[in-house]
Parts: structure tokens; C-alpha cells; sequence
């Protein structure tokens, strides 16, 4: 057992203690999204023309939303926020630094470069910004960053063109890019129309990971499937209303990110009890748990983890294999899988053993 497993299995009891120390991937968080509250005020003090609240106690209700058209406003809100490319390494080494402390070891981090360049920082700088902070976090905490690029939909063509352009460019495309994806509204967004920027993207050798079915049915996910070749799904909350879609995803291991406070948060679900995610795994589907924009929503991963050892009746060895299947929908190459999935197992193995028999 490596140092910092052992590290890990600390005395407690219940499946809080053992998620803290669980080593886990996460495949769905947003970059600007992850910015804790202390980053967001200081970001807002840098920037005191925004309407973005400087004091931290009064982000909570700013963060409370009505729907999810309120929730882009917000969210956008914070992406202007971001302005300089010391602003963008601060955020993503300060979103590593969060994840590390979650036992995170691998994540692939959805990023609008869009976003920013529009707003007039460099994209040379951009990437500079992104990639100094993945390694210096790599390097100091142990977490392996990728990246998504990700298409803001309501910005139209446009930003798809550009998006595609700078995760296919080889002058600026970062060592860490993995993936493509494609976020924000979906009503009145369709994805049919990006296949022309998802096809591009894949033949530079990228993965597709497009948000579907969050705010819409499972047509949308479906579109994802077929248009835009998806390899996981964002959310595909409509999936369950589906049961053909729900047999093709299971046969073909196409992962689902689930993020069941964010369903919640941006009315996408009622309720948490009524979330889909148990017929997702009813159904044979591969899911995973996720953040999403965990400040934003009250919550982080291991809240997430939690939440799900509760709708599905999860016991230790449950929350393992929940682990890994984040591994396995992971972009990692094999070699990398094995290692993380090997480790998840000696840390599960490790805190059964040092726990009395039930």
C-alpha cells in the first residue's frame, strides 16, 4: 500500500468517513463552475465593476437559483470574472487544490476558452495559464488535470467554430486536452448542428463528451449519440424516460455523468428521491457521480458520493465499484485505469479489513 493510501484509512465509521479517503476520478466539472467562494470574492474585489457579490456570505444566496436560465445568468456573471491570464491560473490551480483534498486523482475539467478570449485575454496566454497550473498541481498534490474543451451552445456557431478551432489548432491546442464537448441551454440549442465542429474535433483525435437531456427529453441525447458520436453523456437525465435509449447505453458502455445536486439546484429534478439515477442502474447503465459546478450548487464530490450511497443503498464495496466505474468511462489510457482502479481497490480492501465484522 502506497503512503498516501495509508494515509488515507483513517479510524471512523460510515460511509462518510470511508468516502473522504476514497481515491476517485471526477468526468464532470466545470472550471469557472469550481470557483470556491473565497476565489469568486477575491476575483470580484479584483474586479469591482461586476455584479458578483465581494462578500462571501452574501454568495450563498446569490447562488440560489430559480430555474436554469437564471442559473447561465449567474454562471456567466462569473465568467466575467475571469479576465486576465492570472486570473485563469489562480482559478484552475485553486480548483486542483479542492479536488486534491477530495482524494481526486484524476479529473477532466470542462473549459470554455471561449468564454475568455471573447472577453480579451490572450489565447495564447489562455493556454499558458491552464497548462502551468496543471502541472504545477500535478506536481504538488498529486491530481492529474485533463481538459474538455467545451462549446458554450448560446453562443451559437460562432463560439463552435472558435472552440473547435483552438482544440484543433496544434500552435495552441495544451498537452492536456482530451476532449470536446458542448454545454449551457439546451432548449432552443439543438445539437444536430454542431456535428460539423464535433466531426472535426474527433478526427484531431479527440473524445466526444457533450452535455444532453438535462432540460430537455431524450431526443436531445439521442442527437448526441448520433450526431455528435458521443462516448459519455452530461447529465442525460431524460435518458430514464426512454427504455430503448436506456438499453443502448448499457449495451454499448456509454457512461452517463450524473450530478444529483446540480439536477436539483437548476430544477432539471423535483426532488432527490425521485432522481433517475436508480433506474439508470436498474437498467445495466454505466454511471458515474459528479460535481458539476459544485460552489455554485452547496456542494463537492464527496457530498455527491453520499448522496448516491443513499439512493442506491450503497455499502463500502458499492462506493468502490462507483469509483471505478468513473475510472472506466475515464479518457485515461489503460495502463493509467488499471493503476487507479488497483488503487481504489487496495484502499477499499484496506478499510474493510481494519473495520470489526458486522
Amino acid at each position: 500500500m502506497t503512503e498516501r493510501l495509508a494515509a488515507s484509512v483513517e479510524a471512523g465509521s460510515g460511509p462518510h468517513d470511508f468516502i473522504a479517503g476514497l481515491p476517485k476520478a471526477e468526468l464532470h466539472v466545470h472550471h469557472i463552475g469550481s470557483a470556491s467562494p473565497r476565489i469568486v470574492s477575491e476575483l470580484a474585489a479584483r474586479h469591482p465593476d461586476s455584479k458578483v457579490p465581494a462578500a462571501p456570505e452574501a454568495l450563498a444566496d446569490y447562488f440560489t437559483f430559480t430555474d436554469f436560465a437564471h442559473f447561465i445568468d449567474v454562471y456567466l456573471s462569473v465568467v466575467d470574472l475571469i479576465r486576465t491570464p492570472e486570473d485563469v491560473r489562480l482559478l484552475t490551480y485553486e480548483v486542483a487544490r479542492e479536488l486534491a483534498r477530495q482524494q481526486v486523482r484524476y479529473a477532466e475539467l470542462t473549459i470554455t476558452p471561449f468564454s475568455s478570449t471573447r472577453r480579451g485575454i490572450d489565447e495564447r496566454a489562455f493556454m499558458e495559464a491552464i497548462e502551468d497550473a496543471r502541472k504545477a498541481a500535478e506536481s504538488e498534490f498529486g491530481t492529474v488535470l485533463r481538459w474538455c474543451f467545451d462549446i458554450p451552445g448560446e453562443a451559437g456557431l460562432e463560439a463552435a467554430e472558435e472552440t473547435t478551432r483552438l482544440a484543433t489548432d496544434d500552435r495552441l491546442r495544451p498537452e492536456g486536452l482530451v476532449s470536446f464537448g458542448l454545454g449551457g441551454p439546451e432548449i432552443g440549442v439543438p445539437r444536430p448542428q454542431f456535428k460539423p465542429y464535433f466531426d472535426r474535433a474527433i478526427a484531431a483525435g479527440l473524445r466526444s463528451a457533450p452535455h444532453a437531456g438535462e432540460t430537455t427529453g431524450p431526443g436531445t441525447v439521442w442527437d448526441a449519440l448520433v450526431d455528435l458520436r458521443a462516448e459519455r453523456i452530461g447529465h442525460g437525465t431524460s435518458a430514464a424516460q426512454d427504455p430503448e435509449l436506456l438499453a443502448h447505453l448499457a449495451e454499448r458502455r456509454i457512461a452517463l455523468e450524473v450530478c444529483p445536486t446540480s439536477n436539483i439546484a437548476t430544477r432539471a429534478v423535483t426532488d432527490l428521491d425521485e432522481h433517475p439515477i436508480k433506474e439508470f442502474v436498474r437498467a445495466g447503465v454505466l454511471v458515474t457521480v459528479n460535481s458539476d459546478d459544485p460552489p455554485m450548487f452547496g456542494t463537492d464530490l464527496n457530498t455527491e458520493y453520499a448522496i448516491a450511497a443513499r439512493l442506491l443503498d450503497l455499502d463500502e464495496r458499492g462506493l468502490g465499484a462507483l469509483a471505478k466505474n468513473a475510472v472506466e468511462a475515464s479518457f485515461l489510457d489503460e495502463p493509467a485505469k488499471a493503476r487507479l482502479a488497483a488503487e481504489i481497490d487496495a484502499y477499499t480492501t484496506s478499510w474493510l479489513a481494519s473495520r470489526p465484522l458486522r
